[in-house]
């Protein structure tokens, strides 16, 4: 039977085979602490659950790919709050079917294969930058993050921006916690603006950060573009602020032209959140009350792992915001191996790309009693 070659090269997602080693153990029946997938454990807030709930129709109908006014509305009062931006809700607002579908889909929007297109994004990062654009045909470079992991224009080449169609930023950064300033935001969109590319920016954590360092939140590309945005997009998603990994629910906002072109996209593709997620997305971007409730509980968990690895003397790396903790381990395999034996299951830095080797990821997911029985067992393997 043929298979799709970009498939068959690019093998099994990587954390994936982390995660079946975790299986193999639960079924086991030996003691886990899973910190490989950033699925949080705390519940789904009650009102959040109640409205996807009441809008749950007797008779089911086809979502449109535009998706709810309301939902475009609440976004868009969301941006306004957390940002200061004014977005209009029906041409610069486009629900999804969660981040991770929008983030791969989106080069078939704008890469023409034929061109000699280039993405560009950073590594390590999130996979599916790489695995969407190699799917729509583009050709990839991959800017090699180090230090403090931040994505700047200076590490792009000239002759590679010459060519790029897209240039993919995180912030906060997946899997380190990095956020980037507001001064190297701006050069980055100033760069791909004289360049003619894409500023496609990941914030899918934008509300997941520690106050005390970031007392307004990391500064959103949405805050340093032109007026009417043009030129770029910004990902956001309900499923670590809100607690909605299941329920698929996330948007993108930014330049008319690209969100029109992708409305365009997901209709053919008949990608969107069924009407009664929607509805629990609408109560989601309306209140901050209770995404300001996890944040400080996500802090709490980066406290409790940061002293432990801090007491055996390794660094943890920015790790401020986002979902993760980021630490320079040396050999981030064996250290994987060596917690995996101690019941604790993390992922090594470099199933991230290029630039991860010598770390290791913790999402902060197990709950806070959780995080105090791995902080023991992580002393008690690598001290």
């Amino acid at each position: 039977m043929n298979i799709n070659p970009v498939l068959r090269d690019m093998g099994n997602y990587p954390v994936a085979t982390i995660q079946q080693r975790a299986i193999d153990r639960r079924e086991a029946g030996l003691p886990i602490i899973d910190f490989s997938i950033g699925d949080p454990r705390e519940p789904t807030p009650k009102f959040i659950r109640e409205a996807m709930h009441s809008a749950i129709p007797q008779i089911s109908q086809y979502p449109t790919a535009a998706g709810r006014a309301e939902l475009r509305a609440a976004v868009a009062g969301w941006v306004k709050r957390r940002f200061g931006v004014t977005v209009d809700p029906a041409t610069q607002v486009v629900p999804t079917s969660g981040s991770k579908e929008a983030i791969f889909n989106s080069p078939l929007a704008f890469v023409d294969r034929d061109a000699g297109d280039v993405v560009v994004f950073p590594s390590p990062g999130y996979p599916v930058y790489e695995r969407g654009a190699i799917f729509a045909g583009a050709q990839i470079h991959r800017v090699v993050l180090d230090g403090d992991f931040v994505m700047r224009a200076s590490l792009i080449p000239s002759d590679v921006f010459d060519e790029a169609k897209i240039v993919w930023s995180c912030s906060p950064h997946n899997p380190t916690g990095a956020v980037t300033n507001t001064d190297d935001l701006a050069a980055l969109y100033r760069a791909c603006r004289e360049h003619g590319a894409w500023l496609l920016s990941d914030e899918c954590y934008a509300d997941t950060y520690e106050e005390e360092v970031f007392p307004d939140g990391p500064t959103s590309v949405l805050e340093v573009a032109d007026d009417g945005l043009e030129g770029v997009l910004a990902y956001f998603s309900l499923s670590k602020r809100s607690g909605m990994t299941g329920y698929r629910s996330g948007v993108i906002v930014g330049d008319p032209v690209a969100i029109k072109a992708l409305k365009e996209l997901r209709s053919t593709t008949g990608t969107a959140s069924p009407d009664f997620v929607q509805a629990a997305a609408v109560a989601a971007w309306s209140d901050d009350e209770h995404a300001a409730a996890r944040r400080a509980i996500f802090t709490a968990k980066r406290r409790i792992l940061e002293r432990a690895f801090l007491d055996l003397g390794m660094d943890v790396v920015a790790s401020r915001a986002g979902l993760y903790l980021w630490v320079k381990v040396g050999d981030d395999l064996a250290v994987t191996d060596k917690l995996l034996d101690q019941g604790v299951v993390v992922s090594p830095g470099r199933f991230f790309g290029t630039g991860g080797e010598g770390y290791i990821r913790l999402a902060l997911v197990p709950a806070l009693e959780e995080c105090e029985q791995a902080a023991e067992a992580l002393i008690e393997a690598l001290k």
